[in-house]
Protein backbone atom coordinates (compact mmCIF):
# COMPACT_ATOMS: atom_id res chain seq x y z
CA UNK A 1 0.00 0.00 0.00
CA UNK A 2 2.90 2.30 0.74
CA UNK A 3 4.36 1.67 -2.51
CA UNK A 4 1.58 2.25 -4.58
CA UNK A 5 1.24 5.79 -2.36
CA UNK A 6 4.80 6.29 -3.64
CA UNK A 7 4.20 5.44 -7.28
CA UNK A 8 1.33 7.82 -7.35
CA UNK A 9 3.22 10.70 -5.53
CA UNK A 10 5.86 10.44 -7.90
CA UNK A 11 3.72 9.70 -11.16
CA UNK A 12 2.00 13.38 -9.77
CA UNK A 13 5.76 14.94 -9.59
CA UNK A 14 6.24 14.05 -13.07
CA UNK A 15 3.14 15.49 -14.16
CA UNK A 16 3.98 19.03 -12.71
CA UNK A 17 7.65 18.87 -13.85
CA UNK A 18 5.95 18.42 -17.33
CA UNK A 19 3.26 21.16 -16.99
CA UNK A 20 5.71 24.03 -15.61
CA UNK A 21 8.02 23.01 -18.51
CA UNK A 22 5.43 23.49 -21.22
CA UNK A 23 4.70 27.13 -19.55
CA UNK A 24 8.03 28.55 -19.54
CA UNK A 25 7.77 27.42 -22.58
CA UNK A 26 4.55 29.55 -23.34
CA UNK A 27 6.00 32.57 -21.45
CA UNK A 28 9.73 32.61 -23.18
CA UNK A 29 10.11 35.97 -25.08
CA UNK A 30 10.79 34.46 -27.98
CA UNK A 31 7.90 32.02 -28.21
CA UNK A 32 5.84 35.69 -28.81
CA UNK A 33 8.29 37.69 -30.53
CA UNK A 34 7.86 37.63 -34.74
CA UNK A 35 10.01 35.70 -37.13
CA UNK A 36 12.56 38.47 -37.76
CA UNK A 37 12.14 37.83 -41.57
CA UNK A 38 8.54 39.01 -41.32
CA UNK A 39 9.83 42.21 -39.45
CA UNK A 40 12.17 43.19 -41.98
CA UNK A 41 9.67 42.75 -44.82
CA UNK A 42 8.29 46.28 -45.05
CA UNK A 43 11.52 48.20 -45.09
CA UNK A 44 13.36 46.27 -47.36
CA UNK A 45 9.83 46.89 -49.22
CA UNK A 46 10.18 50.72 -48.69
CA UNK A 47 14.19 50.68 -49.90
CA UNK A 48 12.95 49.55 -52.82
CA UNK A 49 10.34 51.75 -53.59
CA UNK A 50 12.90 54.54 -52.31
CA UNK A 51 15.27 53.79 -54.69
CA UNK A 52 12.71 53.99 -58.16
CA UNK A 53 12.12 57.54 -57.46
CA UNK A 54 14.94 58.81 -59.50
CA UNK A 55 12.77 57.06 -62.47
CA UNK A 56 11.10 60.42 -63.78
CA UNK A 57 14.58 61.47 -64.70
CA UNK A 58 13.41 60.28 -68.09
CA UNK A 59 10.63 62.85 -68.77
CA UNK A 60 13.27 65.61 -67.50
CA UNK A 61 15.49 64.21 -69.92
CA UNK A 62 12.91 64.88 -73.09
CA UNK A 63 12.47 68.71 -71.79
CA UNK A 64 15.67 69.70 -71.67
CA UNK A 65 16.18 68.08 -75.21
CA UNK A 66 12.93 69.98 -76.28
CA UNK A 67 14.81 73.68 -77.20
CA UNK A 68 17.31 71.90 -78.91
CA UNK A 69 14.97 70.50 -81.93
CA UNK A 70 12.61 73.71 -81.11
CA UNK A 71 15.81 75.92 -82.42
CA UNK A 72 15.46 76.85 -85.66
CA UNK A 73 18.68 79.81 -87.21
CA UNK A 74 17.35 83.09 -88.51
CA UNK A 75 18.26 83.48 -91.88
CA UNK A 76 19.93 86.70 -93.20
CA UNK A 77 16.14 87.01 -95.44
CA UNK A 78 14.24 87.27 -92.17
CA UNK A 79 16.29 89.79 -90.15
CA UNK A 80 16.51 91.28 -93.10
CA UNK A 81 12.85 91.63 -93.47
CA UNK A 82 12.30 92.38 -89.54
CA UNK A 83 14.21 95.41 -89.56
CA UNK A 84 13.06 96.73 -92.66
CA UNK A 85 9.19 96.75 -90.93
CA UNK A 86 11.66 98.82 -88.07
CA UNK A 87 10.90 102.55 -87.33
CA UNK A 88 13.48 103.45 -84.57
CA UNK A 89 12.71 107.00 -82.83
CA UNK A 90 16.04 108.03 -81.18
CA UNK A 91 14.78 110.21 -77.94
CA UNK A 92 17.10 112.50 -76.58
CA UNK A 93 20.12 111.43 -74.75
CA UNK A 94 20.86 112.09 -71.10
CA UNK A 95 23.70 112.80 -68.51
CA UNK A 96 26.10 113.58 -72.04
CA UNK A 97 26.95 117.23 -72.85
CA UNK A 98 25.54 118.45 -76.49
CA UNK A 99 28.84 118.45 -77.28
CA UNK A 100 29.50 115.08 -76.56
CA UNK A 101 25.61 113.61 -78.09
CA UNK A 102 25.46 115.47 -81.37
CA UNK A 103 28.11 113.28 -82.93
CA UNK A 104 26.38 110.05 -81.05
CA UNK A 105 23.20 111.22 -82.71
CA UNK A 106 24.27 111.66 -86.25
CA UNK A 107 26.21 108.14 -86.01
CA UNK A 108 23.17 106.22 -84.68
CA UNK A 109 21.18 107.74 -87.43
CA UNK A 110 23.94 106.90 -90.19
CA UNK A 111 24.21 103.40 -88.77
CA UNK A 112 20.71 102.41 -88.71
CA UNK A 113 20.55 103.24 -92.09
CA UNK A 114 23.28 101.10 -92.90
CA UNK A 115 21.20 98.45 -90.92
CA UNK A 116 17.77 98.93 -92.85
CA UNK A 117 16.22 100.38 -90.33
CA UNK A 118 13.73 103.29 -90.78
CA UNK A 119 14.01 106.23 -88.77
CA UNK A 120 10.92 107.74 -87.03
CA UNK A 121 10.52 111.32 -87.27
CA UNK A 122 7.07 112.45 -88.42
CA UNK A 123 3.17 111.57 -87.22
CA UNK A 124 2.47 109.82 -90.28
CA UNK A 125 5.31 107.17 -89.55
CA UNK A 126 5.31 106.48 -85.81
CA UNK A 127 8.08 104.63 -83.94
CA UNK A 128 8.21 100.78 -83.51
CA UNK A 129 10.65 101.41 -81.10
CA UNK A 130 12.15 104.10 -78.97
CA UNK A 131 15.67 104.32 -78.07
CA UNK A 132 16.43 106.27 -74.74
CA UNK A 133 20.02 106.38 -73.49
CA UNK A 134 21.63 107.33 -70.71
CA UNK A 135 25.37 108.11 -70.25
CA UNK A 136 28.43 108.97 -67.75
CA UNK A 137 31.82 109.87 -67.53
CA UNK A 138 34.73 108.41 -65.51
CA UNK A 139 38.46 109.83 -65.75
CA UNK A 140 41.34 107.22 -65.04
CA UNK A 141 44.80 109.07 -65.38
CA UNK A 142 45.11 110.05 -69.02
CA UNK A 143 41.69 107.41 -69.98
CA UNK A 144 38.42 108.28 -69.89
CA UNK A 145 35.79 105.88 -69.90
CA UNK A 146 32.23 106.79 -71.27
CA UNK A 147 29.11 104.69 -69.64
CA UNK A 148 26.02 104.02 -71.35
CA UNK A 149 22.71 101.92 -70.83
CA UNK A 150 20.32 102.43 -73.92
CA UNK A 151 16.53 100.73 -72.94
CA UNK A 152 14.17 100.09 -76.09
CA UNK A 153 11.20 100.77 -75.67
CA UNK A 154 7.44 100.46 -77.48
CA UNK A 155 5.58 102.94 -78.03
CA UNK A 156 3.15 102.17 -75.47
CA UNK A 157 5.99 102.96 -73.51
CA UNK A 158 7.16 99.53 -72.16
CA UNK A 159 10.52 98.20 -72.09
CA UNK A 160 11.83 95.79 -74.51
CA UNK A 161 15.09 95.53 -73.86
CA UNK A 162 18.23 96.92 -72.55
CA UNK A 163 21.39 97.52 -73.90
CA UNK A 164 24.62 98.80 -71.74
CA UNK A 165 28.47 98.55 -72.19
CA UNK A 166 31.35 100.86 -71.55
CA UNK A 167 34.01 102.38 -74.28
CA UNK A 168 37.16 103.45 -72.78
CA UNK A 169 39.61 106.20 -74.89
CA UNK A 170 42.62 108.48 -74.36
CA UNK A 171 41.60 111.65 -73.23
CA UNK A 172 42.15 113.80 -76.02
CA UNK A 173 42.83 117.16 -74.02
CA UNK A 174 42.95 118.09 -70.30
CA UNK A 175 39.76 119.97 -70.10
CA UNK A 176 38.33 116.51 -68.44
CA UNK A 177 40.33 117.68 -65.35
CA UNK A 178 38.38 121.39 -64.57
CA UNK A 179 35.47 118.90 -63.61
CA UNK A 180 33.74 118.49 -67.35
CA UNK A 181 34.93 115.18 -67.86
CA UNK A 182 32.92 115.50 -71.63
CA UNK A 183 35.43 117.68 -72.90
CA UNK A 184 38.24 114.92 -72.43
CA UNK A 185 35.91 112.10 -75.21
CA UNK A 186 36.16 112.72 -78.24
CA UNK A 187 34.11 112.20 -81.42
CA UNK A 188 35.23 109.28 -82.68
CA UNK A 189 34.57 107.67 -79.02
CA UNK A 190 31.00 108.65 -79.55
CA UNK A 191 30.53 107.42 -82.98
CA UNK A 192 31.92 103.62 -82.11
CA UNK A 193 29.68 103.81 -79.11
CA UNK A 194 27.05 104.47 -81.82
CA UNK A 195 27.81 101.96 -84.19
CA UNK A 196 27.97 99.61 -80.84
CA UNK A 197 24.44 100.26 -80.27
CA UNK A 198 22.68 100.04 -83.61
CA UNK A 199 24.67 96.12 -84.19
CA UNK A 200 23.61 95.09 -80.37
CA UNK A 201 19.30 96.63 -81.28
CA UNK A 202 19.41 95.27 -85.27
CA UNK A 203 20.82 91.47 -83.48
CA UNK A 204 18.28 91.82 -80.80
CA UNK A 205 15.93 92.65 -83.87
CA UNK A 206 17.30 89.57 -86.33
CA UNK A 207 16.99 87.13 -83.27
CA UNK A 208 13.63 87.74 -82.75
CA UNK A 209 12.48 87.22 -86.48
CA UNK A 210 12.56 83.17 -85.91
Amino acid sequence: MRRSHVTTVSLLVALALGACTNAKDVLEPSAITPPATSAQTLPATQGNTAAAVPAPASPATTVAGAPTTATTPVTPAQSAAVLAKTRLQIAPIVGASVEAATPLTAELQTRARQRGITLAGSADQPPTHVLKGYFSTMSEGTDTTVIYVWDVYDPAGNRLHRINGQQKAPSVNSGGSGGDSWKAVSPATMQTIADQTIDQFAAWLGGKAG
